[in-house]
């Protein structure tokens, strides 16, 4: 069991490559259909709207898009303290301005965004990853 610690702990910068893979996933996913389809683009507006965004379309296409690109460089492990703190901004929005007095299942997708941002932005991309690379060859 000592040996398994000790490789554990050796490699414990390649935990948050697992934690990018799904976060980042995450973000794609639930972000596609609005990049492919302007009519869901619009239904996201509207759904914007009834909580009473300002520029509900401009705030749609500026979260959708953050959140689209931001998981593609999460996935890379690339400006990954940039991508998080982009994240860190969108869902505090979404947390405060739509689930504040919403149901604890409804609110845990945008706190475990929240949250896995606020990771990334203390602990970095990890390894393997594009920053980990750069940071190396720059060195």
């Amino acid at each position: 069991m000592k040996n398994f610690t000790e490789f554990l702990e050796k490699h414990s910068a390649y935990g948050a490559f697992f934690i990018r893979l799904i976060i980042g996933f995450h973000l794609i996913y639930g972000t596609q259909d609005n990049i492919f389809s302007w009519s869901r683009m619009l239904e996201f507006q509207e759904f914007l709207q009834a909580f009473g965004f300002p520029l509900p379309l401009v705030s749609a296409i500026v979260s959708v898009y953050a959140q689209f690109f931001c998981g593609i460089l999460i996935i890379l492990g690339a400006y990954m303290r940039f991508a998080a703190a982009v994240m860190i901004f969108n869902f505090l929005v979404a947390i405060l301005a739509v689930h504040l007095g919403d149901t604890y299942p409804n609110t845990f997708p945008a706190l475990m965004m929240f949250c896995a941002a606020l990771f990334f932005l203390f602990n970095g991309a990890g390894k393997p990853s594009i920053d980990d690379y750069r940071k190396n060859t720059s060195a």
